[in-house]
């Protein structure tokens, strides 16, 4: 595969364009697409032509590009995230008819949060997920799940770097948020006040798969102070076990049966 003078390879170079666009950045013209990624300006060109003639980019209406439909297309077949989202959905809707706040279904990707799965309510906390859309895995309640049912190895990893602080509530120093891991898996799920938008808290519990594995973390935002665990945690636990047992999960878990206080 064809090197740029930089050592990229093509298709590194093709992700490096894809992966410019967001949820903040929808269309750009290729200009500012070039400056975005840090490519010659004929480089982008000559890549983004490629990208519109595979229908993975395609131009709106005033000539910039945005990602193209056929991405959605191909990312649909057969994948774990469509699977997932589908076992999911109708749990979620029960959850979102309790609480009537956000519902979240996120994986662990790489080091951060991915969100595949979003519901709202009108009217619902400030919520700054997005589907596709990532967090820091210690900066939200359902990365913090995921990061507590990890394994040591990747505890370690995360820990030992130098974690931002967002609030004055983001736990970044590596004993706090130890003790703070061991707090989530005894009680089964996360609830943390403020820790990204101070504002909200967000309440997290596991979901496993087949073999014991916790595959992904369900969650609700709620406004901070009116957070009702001994609603919320139940119908959060009865959707993750549904959905557990719907992947095959080996039997239901979620720390201990007495009703916890907030972390």
């Amino acid at each position: 595969m064809a090197n740029s003078r930089s050592g990229d390879s093509l298709l590194s170079r093709l992700v490096t364009i894809l992966d410019a666009f967001g949820s903040h950045r929808s269309s750009m013209t290729i200009s500012t697409l070039s400056r975005r990624v840090g490519m010659p300006l004929a480089t982008t060109h000559r890549l983004v032509l490629q990208l519109l003639d595979e229908r993975l980019l395609e131009r709106d209406a005033d000539g910039e590009v945005r990602l193209g439909i056929r991405l959605w297309e191909l990312a649909s077949r057969g994948s774990r995230t469509t699977d997932l989202r589908e076992i999911a959905l109708p749990f979620m809707e029960d959850v979102q008819a309790v609480v009537q706040q956000h519902t979240t279904l996120s994986l662990l990707d790489s080091e951060n949060v991915l969100y595949i799965e979003r519901l709202t309510t009108r009217g619902s906390a400030v919520n700054i997920t997005q589907i596709a859309g990532r967090l820091p895995i210690h900066a939200c309640s359902s990365g913090l799940v995921l990061l507590a049912y990890s394994p040591p190895e990747f505890q370690d990893d995360v820990l030992g770097r130098e974690l931002v602080r967002y609030t004055e509530h983001t736990v970044t120093e590596p004993a706090a948020l130890r003790r703070l891991l061991a707090g989530i898996r005894q009680l089964g799920h996360a609830s943390v006040p403020g820790i990204i938008v101070p504002d909200t808290t967000g309440i997290a519990v596991p979901v496993f798969e087949r073999g014991d594995r916790v595959i992904a973390a369900l969650n609700v935002i709620v406004p901070f102070g009116e957070e009702d665990l001994r609603a919320t945690v139940p119908a959060l636990k009865t959707a993750a076990h549904g959905i557990s047992r719907a992947l095959g999960a080996d039997r239901p878990r979620g720390g201990t049966s007495r009703m916890p206080r907030a972390v």
